[in-house]
């Protein structure tokens, strides 16, 4: 085992002129052509989804859901893809590439029929779980297979800002996408399209691909901690039924909220127990042990409760203050991607080129987010133009290209093993969505409200009736105008004037003090089959 071993890292990699080869491709297929093929499947899969936000004014115009619940079938799409990451390392060595990428897709479309004809909530949660699953599953499977024609050297230093490309300009212009289809035809045309897309991925699989797998021997999947996987579920839809409806039902003076949160409780304990006394648990606990995981997970998380104030606030602008309809409004979001790519190719000097420290660039991006929050206090008002906050929008979208990519970088030169640097990110994706997404979703939520009803309180005050021509006044009108939007308008600079202070304290933070830093000195990656190899090998030392 260990002479196959290191013969397969010291294996010489093909002669330039023979170019990148992608084995699981049919011989007639051109060289050059092979990975594009599989980057257009990539995007399939990340333009697809259980329920898509950007016709969200149409779905709710022609069904009951209120915005709360496609808040949470969204949370489901996202538990699904989070969850699903210790799995994709067994998974790849397990199936070949044409099972994986076909039943994804046939899942994916599968979902979208569902979810087209259904109003069922506890079946929409279950389909767009499994729509998630099936998601980060062939977006993986694409972007393992043309990782070393990304980089050669399997650098992750370049790896993960070329996946990001991918993965933040999907999320914007699957957004945009939704929208256009919702106001020109109608929001099931979205689902259409995914399933046209699926069917693409389905053929070009089964004409220009070959059953292929990495590892000769299968690797088992027996031993795996379903049930563990399946409490961690549980517990992360759980937390997200607090989080999306707490302002919704107020929070512990709602019933539903209470249940919610103990039997959330009580889910998370007993998957701690499970995951500290089970043989082989569904996340190793020594993952919190490696060095910089845990400022890792605070770090993504303080990043997602700032990053909040975009997800909240400026719905509540443009939505109810502004009244964009959601074609212009995912237009105007459009702006963040320049800003997007820009972080991204700073990445990509500072990691790959200077190899700098990399919590100095994560002070960059909370500086982005500052300079973002600023602009918006200072120009929010009511005649106020949309093209006056494209700036702001190209900032936030800078400092999220920063940080996703610098984080996920970070993780992995943290983690010693590849599989537990996959355990890595499904505890990573737990932290960014729902710790950091949905407590900052319901956090904003509540403190908006707050101020939104004490200003209206503190103004009440003043209108005395010395103060008002009973004759003339229409409470009606005057509550439903120009009034209600602009305490409105006050509300938001409130908060955002938190997050200024917020963000401007962690910028300082990281810029600053001398933080110790992740690694600069990027570890070169073995090929998958060396991986499977010495999976495989401390599986049976395990075992016996």
């Amino acid at each position: 085992m260990g002479k196959l071993t290191e013969y397969l890292m010291k294996a010489p990699p093909p002669p330039p002129q023979m170019g990148f080869c992608m084995p699981m491709m049919k011989r007639w297929v051109p060289r050059p052509l092979q990975p594009w093929i599989y980057v257009v499947t990539a995007f399939c899969f990340q333009f697809s989804g259980g329920l898509y936000l950007g016709a969200l004014d149409e779905i709710r115009g022609t069904t009951q859901f209120k915005i709360e619940d496609v808040m949470m079938l969204l949370y489901a799409t996202l538990a699904g893809m989070a969850v699903w990451f210790p799995m994709l390392f067994r998974m790849k060595f397990r199936f070949t590439n044409l099972q994986l990428l076909c039943t994804s897709a046939i899942v994916i479309g599968l979902c979208n029929v569902i979810t087209m004809h259904s109003h069922s909530m506890p079946l929409l949660l279950v389909v767009c779980f499994m729509a998630g699953i099936a998601k980060i599953q062939g977006t993986f499977e694409c972007m393992s297979n043309i990782q070393n024609w990304i980089t050669p050297k399997r650098d992750f230093a370049v790896f993960f800002p070329v996946l990001h490309i991918i993965l933040l300009t999907a999320i914007e212009g699957g957004g945009w996408l939704a929208a256009w289809m919702g106001h020109h035809l109608t929001w099931q045309m979205m689902h259409v399209f995914t399933i046209g897309t699926m069917s693409f991925v389905l053929l070009t699989q089964l004409v220009l691909c070959r059953p292929f797998c990495p590892m000769p021997n299968r690797c088992s999947l027996k031993g795996t901690d379903w049930q563990g996987a399946l409490l961690i579920c549980l517990t992360m839809l759980l937390y997200s039924y607090v989080f999306v409806y707490g302002d919704y039902y107020r929070w512990l003076d709602g019933r539903p909220i209470r249940m919610a949160l103990a039997l959330a409780l009580l889910s998370t304990g007993l998957t701690l127990y499970r995951l500290l006394h089970h043989r082989y648990p569904y996340v190793e606990l020594q993952l919190l042990k490696c060095k910089n995981v845990v400022p890792i997970l605070i770090v993504t998380t303080l990043a997602e409760l700032a990053f909040g104030a975009e997800h909240t606030l400026e719905e509540i602008l443009y939505t109810e203050v502004v009244g964009l309809e959601e074609l212009t409004k995912e237009s105007q979001y459009l702006w963040a991607l320049p800003g997007m790519f820009l972080g991204i190719a700073l990445d990509l000097y500072w990691l790959k080129l200077q190899k700098w420290k990399i919590w100095k660039l994560i002070g960059i991006a909370f500086l982005s987010i500052f300079s973002y929050a600023l602009l918006m206090y200072t120009t929010i008002g009511m005649d106020v133009n949309m093209e006056q906050y494209r700036l702001a929008i190209i900032l936030r979208g800078f400092g999220y290209g920063v940080l996703s990519p610098a984080l996920m970088w970070a993780l992995q030169e943290s983690v010693p093993r590849l599989e537990l640097f996959f355990m890595g990110l499904f505890v990573f994706n737990i932290t960014h969505m729902y710790f950091g997404g949905a407590m900052g979703y319901g956090f904003y939520a509540t403190i908006f409200s707050h101020f939104l009803n004490e200003d209206m309180m503190h103004y009440g005050r003043q209108l005395t009736l010395t103060h008002l021509d009973l004759s003339t006044f229409r409470f009606g009108t005057f509550m439903g105008g120009d009034y209600l939007h602009s305490m409105m308008l006050v509300a938001i600079k409130q908060v955002y004037g938190y997050v200024i202070w917020f963000s401007l304290f962690l910028a300082s933070l990281f810029l600053l003090c001398d933080i110790p830093a992740v690694r600069t000195n990027i570890r070169k990656v073995p090929l998958w089959p060396v991986l499977a190899i010495e999976y495989l090998a401390e599986r049976r030392r395990n075992l016996s």
